[in-house]
């Protein structure tokens, strides 16, 4: 990240936990000063102690960015803490879940410029993907300068519009749950027909995590793939028989699921 309006007025980051140091992490990595950067954590770790920000100091006089990565029922006392930069030149992103933009705009002003992210928690090792969208007030060269500060963390995905979040939460944000409860139910399933618990789990997790890679690897879909490992009448096709079905299904529960996650969103939001 090569942004000299950030170096020169320096960024804030509210919150460090694991969303907010693998940001940081690559924030340095990719040369940004340690002094340019000012964290405000109440628990700060071993490791942000060791990075060479300026740690609990005073808050910088105008920032090019203060980035808020709290958790969301810590927004009633974070927000207060940065009205002062509200109405200005300074670019607020949010990655603090079911937090609308609208809660900003009330608590800093409506003419402050707002990035809403969702992230998910593989963003934590790099692999994650975040989807952003700015409030009216966010010009192009702002919402650049946010995907570049969230690229640390996996992909960077632009939405239309605000809407989209809650289906964003329930297929990506909440989206990593499904998959590692995924990993359990086919480890109880290898169990069922006579595995140690053990086994059963090494091959359920060895067997998503090595799909994933190959769905990533490959330059084909992810059902092109579905395809090229069942053959007719064969064993996998036989358990597909069963995750595809139209009534009780895998797609049937997934969209009940999905659903529900993003109708908890809108309720959130509110």
């Amino acid at each position: 990240m090569n942004n000299e309006d950030v170096r020169r007025r320096g960024l804030m980051l509210l919150g460090c936990g694991k969303m907010g140091s693998a940001m940081l992490q690559g924030w340095l990595s990719g040369g940004l000063p340690a002094e340019a950067v000012t964290v405000l954590d109440p628990h700060p770790s071993d490791w942000l102690h060791a990075q060479g920000v300026r740690l609990n100091e005073e808050m910088p006089a105008d920032p090019a960015v203060v980035l808020v990565a709290v958790k969301p029922q810590m927004m009633e006392e974070a927000l207060p803490r940065i009205a002062r930069f509200g109405g200005g030149e300074t670019l607020v992103v949010s990655v603090a879940a079911g937090t609308p933009i609208k809660r900003f705009e009330d608590a800093l002003g409506a003419e402050t410029p707002v990035v809403r992210a969702m992230p998910n928690t593989p963003a934590a090792v790099g692999r994650g993907i975040t989807a952003i969208i700015g409030s009216a007030r966010v010009s192009d060269a702002q919402l650049d300068l946010a995907e570049r500060l969230l690229e640390p963390t996996g992909q960077v995905v632009r939405l239309e519009s605000e809407t989209q979040m809650d289906a964003v939460t329930g297929v990506s944000g909440s989206g990593p749950a499904y998959v590692f409860h995924m990993v359990e139910a086919l480890a109880l399933a290898g169990e069922a027909q006579g595995l140690p618990s053990g086994l059963a789990m090494d091959l359920a997790r060895a067997t998503v995590t090595g799909a994933g890679a190959l769905l990533d690897a490959s330059e084909e879909n992810a059902e092109q793939l579905r395809i090229n490992v069942t053959s007719p009448g064969g064993t996998t096709a036989a358990a597909l028989e069963v995750l595809m079905s139209e009534e009780d299904g895998l797609p049937v529960l997934m969209c009940r699921a999905v659903g529900a996650a993003a109708d908890r969103s809108r309720e959130l939001g509110k």
